[in-house]
């Protein structure tokens, strides 16, 4: 498909990992980890007041726009934590920066949804599943990767980031039919029976198979031809 050569770029989607203590160029995938028994009161997760946002880009041009949390839960004890499950409904992603209803967007999102990207038709729901959640220290570092540059080189990691993060957290992402374990760095609260959690980064769209214009395969083409393999994710969750 030329969707790409006709509107410019595109989201590849998913969650980023981390495998060590301090943050990574881009988030890095691990093999998925087992989940710790949480313990503490569950909450239920607020649909209206959460979402996952994507920016997608490649060197002429870039998209964004949101994937809709469907159902969710955390549980915390006292202030803290201590487990979380939440899924998202790749069949529905949205595309903002398009008109609905035009040729384009409908190309575009077609393409999204195809083999090419998600398949959503054999994989309609991702999942994000909290494995661990620490502390983020004084002395931690968010790093940014170097990037090819172009008038649509991706945010960087710290750009992306919440301003004042407090915590790591690990999960276990499963999209299209793979799993991996990722970690970044998020700003949570825990007042008044609710949870507000946010967080921002890149992660690295063909550990989950998203490969479509990878950047690792284009040395023979234009630079301009190639779909930029970090995309961009901000988390606004907010469960009572």
């Amino acid at each position: 498909m030329k969707i790409f050569q006709q509107t410019g770029l595109v989201l590849a989607a998913a969650l980023l990992t981390f495998a060590c203590s301090k943050p990574a160029d881009t988030v890095e995938a691990t093999d998925a980890q087992e989940v710790a028994s949480s313990e503490g009161t569950t909450l239920t997760l607020n649909q209206e007041a959460s979402k996952i946002a994507w920016m997608g880009y490649k060197p002429t041009g870039q998209h964004h726009g949101v994937i809709p949390a469907t159902t969710g839960t955390m549980t915390v004890n006292g202030t803290e934590v201590t487990g979380g499950t939440f899924s998202f409904d790749i069949s529905a992603l949205e595309i903002h920066d398009m008109e609905e209803g035009t040729e384009m967007h409908g190309k575009l999102k077609n393409h999204l949804q195809s083999d090419d990207f998600f398949d959503a038709e054999n994989h309609p729901t991702a999942t994000f599943e909290i494995t661990a959640v620490e502390p983020f220290s004084a002395d931690d570092v968010i790093s940014d990767e170097e990037q090819f540059a172009s008038d649509n080189t991706p945010k960087a990691n710290s750009e992306l980031s919440p301003e004042s993060p407090n915590y790591w957290v690990s999960g276990n992402l499963t999209m299209r039919g793979t799993t991996k374990n990722i970690k970044f760095p998020a700003a949570i609260q825990v007042a008044d029976g609710s949870v507000t959690a946010k967080a921002g980064f890149n992660i690295d769209r063909t550990d989950w198979g998203l490969a479509y214009g990878d950047e690792a395969t284009v040395a023979d083409k234009a630079k301009d031809k190639f779909v930029y393999n970090n995309v961009g994710l901000v988390l606004d969750v907010k469960a009572n």
